[in-house]
């Protein structure tokens, strides 16, 4: 199962004590995977995707908690085709079912039906906890999230730029930055930051997920800083080796055409230790002296028979 499936899944078992959270959820799911039609003679239906069995699941308990109705798919009226999406009718009535929508603002009261395309009823999302709970369940429609172990991608695929403009509204509410984007014909609200996508699940309260993405995160830093850590040393011996190997041909070169016994008794000694020691380091080196010398007087000696050796080859 994918991380992205595991945050729905907790989602999914979320649910708000407050009944007006409880509202703004109901809203959330319709609008994020639903739609509503009315009849000629005034008869609402409440439809959901065939493929949204976790968002059903919840559409139900929140009714049952929230309005007292006990609501189940309806055999006898037929789906709705939409966008290449099929929607199964969950709910249908008069009075009733039009106060339902009322109270969630999906109908206002001159009986029009709010879509994406209308945004989100202000109304709805007051207070701070309403917001919360109308982002948890639209995530549970349109979002999805990337393994963290791979990247860090967190997105809403929105039919709408009116709802896409206003879910960034809401999530920069609670201070995450979230940007659009066009894909397509849908515009995505996406959040790359790896502490931001952390702060949403937060504001989403998807505590073990959020958990999950923390430790995962902190793996995979340590990873890195250990991958940094040993290619700096790796790229440290490199370069010692090759400045030994550099300062051991100079001294060579010097022995044969210049002659030990004519270097400084200092430089002499160090050319001796050198070639005795190729892979000594320039402490080592230092230590190797009689009297012992420190490593920037070892790297002093060196540079004068590597500048000694490039003026006798011209």
């Amino acid at each position: 199962m994918s991380f992205s499936s595991d945050v729905k899944n907790e989602l999914a078992k979320q649910i708000a004590s407050p009944r007006h959270c409880r509202l703004s959820e109901l809203s959330a799911l319709i609008l994020g995977c639903g739609a509503v039609g009315r009849s000629e003679d005034g008869i609402y239906t409440v439809f959901l995707q065939a493929d949204a069995e976790a968002q059903g699941r919840k559409f139900f308990t929140i009714l049952k908690k929230a309005f007292n109705i006990a609501a189940s798919v309806l055999d006898k009226v037929p789906p709705m085709h939409s966008g290449g999406k099929v929607y199964v009718p969950v709910l249908q009535g008069k009075e009733e079912v039009s106060s339902i929508l009322k109270s969630i603002h999906i109908v206002d009261n001159d009986d029009n039906i709010r879509t994406v395309d209308d945004g989100v009823s202000h109304r709805i999302v007051r207070q701070s906890c309403c917001k919360r709970a109308f982002l948890r369940d639209t995530f549970l429609c349109i979002g999805s999230v990337s393994d963290p172990s791979k990247s860090y991608h967190l997105e809403f695929v929105c039919t709408s730029q009116r709802f896409a403009d206003d879910l960034k509204k809401m999530i920069e509410s609670f201070d995450i930055e979230a940007r659009i984007v066009m894909r397509k014909k849908y515009y995505v609200v996406y959040i790359k930051e790896s502490t931001s996508i952390v702060d949403l699940l937060n504001v989403m309260e998807a505590p073990v997920s959020l958990m999950n993405m923390e430790n995962e995160r902190i793996v995979k830093e340590m990873r890195n800083s250990i991958n940094r850590r040993v290619n700096c040393e790796t790229a440290n011996i490199t370069k010692t080796v090759n400045a030994a190997s550099r300062q051991t041909a100079d001294i060579l070169y010097l022995r044969e055409h210049y002659g030990f016994e004519n270097l400084p008794k200092g430089l002499e000694d160090m050319a001796r230790v050198r070639l005795q020691y190729p892979d000594a380091t320039l402490l080592e080196l230092g230590k190797y002296l009689d009297p012992p010398v420190g490593k920037s007087g070892v790297n002093h000696r060196l540079r004068k028979l590597s500048e000694l050796a490039e003026k006798l080859r011209g």
